[in-house]
């Protein structure tokens, strides 16, 4: 049974609405920038993909008290999954059997890291001890939003949000709930920051994916939600689809802590058990949003396990990281918007920065924007620990 997506929230660094961010994908505007919401002694090396609000003008957009104890995840996490609910109808969203399964790897790291040493000194900000945790993040958003049905959180690195989209389709499918909101957060904070660094992973660039002499990654900060809807709650609600979630796979090659496998047998594996689920063929896929995180080993791992996939008949594929910079758990979210998308208007989005094919093999990203007829997006989502999803989106 394919689950309906029926409405569709995303504030990132190059937009703060679905139609903010299209636009920015089909004008080809870049959300790279350097760091401006705190400081960090990397801040002239690096470059990321920045929302440029700052946590109290979000608190505002919310209408969050001054004593409120969101921390900035939270907050994008609301914003998105509001824009959701509003973009899918949804006025009560306990009227049916409704979920949030949401995703973040931050949680509430950023409040944490600035107000570590003042816990012991100033009582004010103690209040955000109990949102450190990732799975209060998620509980924050339904507070936000007065869901009272079942919240779970899922963190399972740079796959987290695919991993929830595809739970909150089985609890659809199999019968438990009628709607769930699925999807992920994650907002910039120097624990990742200096975490990746030490992984000498991030560029001093722009990410430059699929390319030849790609340097590394930018990090990002981004949200975004997908209402999800069985077919029986379309029909009784007359309900209008964006699209479908035709398939999923899920697989661990347990190759590395961090690293994915050479031959990408992890994303080898997500990928056929997607197409297998869906019933289509490799032939029926006309667009690959993939993972393209722009480090080495990632893109290597990537092309590999499409090649193994698709052989020599590799539909258009490109990495909309260049865009964004690498969200981390809120990557499949954003990614599954763009696919959504790429479904709604017949388009594949260009890959940025490309100059030069990678040695190991003859693929080439799509560079251009190009209009083309699209019915399955194909999007790919790689975490750390062989942690490899693949999900899949279908116009009907």
């Amino acid at each position: 049974m394919k689950v309906a997506i029926t409405g569709m929230g995303i504030i990132s660094s190059i937009g703060n609405n679905v139609e903010e961010n299209y636009a920015a994908l089909i004008s080809g505007k870049t959300g790279i920038s350097s760091i401006e919401n705190f400081d960090t002694a990397h801040a002239a090396v690096i470059k990321v993909g920045e929302i440029k609000k700052s946590n109290q003008q979000l608190a505002q957009q919310l209408g969050l008290s001054a004593d409120n104890d969101f921390s900035r995840t939270s907050m994008l996490g609301a914003i998105a999954a509001q824009q959701a609910l509003e973009n899918a109808e949804i006025k009560d969203c306990n009227e049916y059997r409704t979920g949030l399964v949401s995703a973040t790897s931050v949680g509430g790291m950023d409040m944490t890291e600035k107000f570590y040493y003042d816990y012991f000194e100033d009582e004010s900000c103690r209040r955000y001890i109990t949102s450190h945790d990732c799975g209060e993040v998620t509980h924050k958003i339904a507070e936000h939003i007065g869901l009272k049905g079942l919240v779970t959180t899922v963190s399972t690195a740079c796959s987290s949000a695919a991993n929830a989209i595809m739970i909150g389709a089985r609890l659809i499918q199999s019968g438990q709930l009628d709607r769930v909101i699925v999807g992920g957060t994650d907002a910039l904070a120097k624990f990742t920051i200096n975490g990746f660094k030490t992984l000498m992973i991030l560029s001093d660039t722009y990410n430059t994916p699929f390319d030849n002499n790609r340097k590394g990654l930018n990090l990002g900060e981004a949200a975004a939600f997908l209402v999800l809807e069985s077919d029986a709650m379309v029909q009784k609600e007359n309900k209008k689809v964006l699209a479908y979630v035709s398939g999923f796979g899920n697989a661990n090659d347990a190759y590395h802590q961090t690293a994915s496998s050479e031959n990408g047998e992890g994303a080898f594996l997500a990928m056929q058990k997607a197409l297998k689920m869906s019933g289509l063929n490799v032939s029926d896929i006309d667009y690959i949003n993939a993972h393209g995180t722009a480090t080495p080993n990632n893109d290597l791992s990537e092309g590999r396990a499409i090649l193994r996939v698709f052989g020599e008949n590799v539909p258009e594929f490109s990495s909309t990281k260049g865009f964004t910079g690498h969200t981390l758990a809120a990557a499949a979210a954003i990614e599954a918007v763009y696919s959504v998308l790429a479904l709604q208007n017949n388009v594949v989005f260009p890959n940025l920065n490309f100059k030069t094919p990678m040695e190991e093999f003859d693929l080439i990203p799509q560079t251009t924007l190009k209009e083309k007829s699209i019915s399955h997006v194909l999007s790919n989502s790689f975490g750390f620990g062989g942690n490899c999803s693949t999900v899949l989106f279908s116009k009907n």
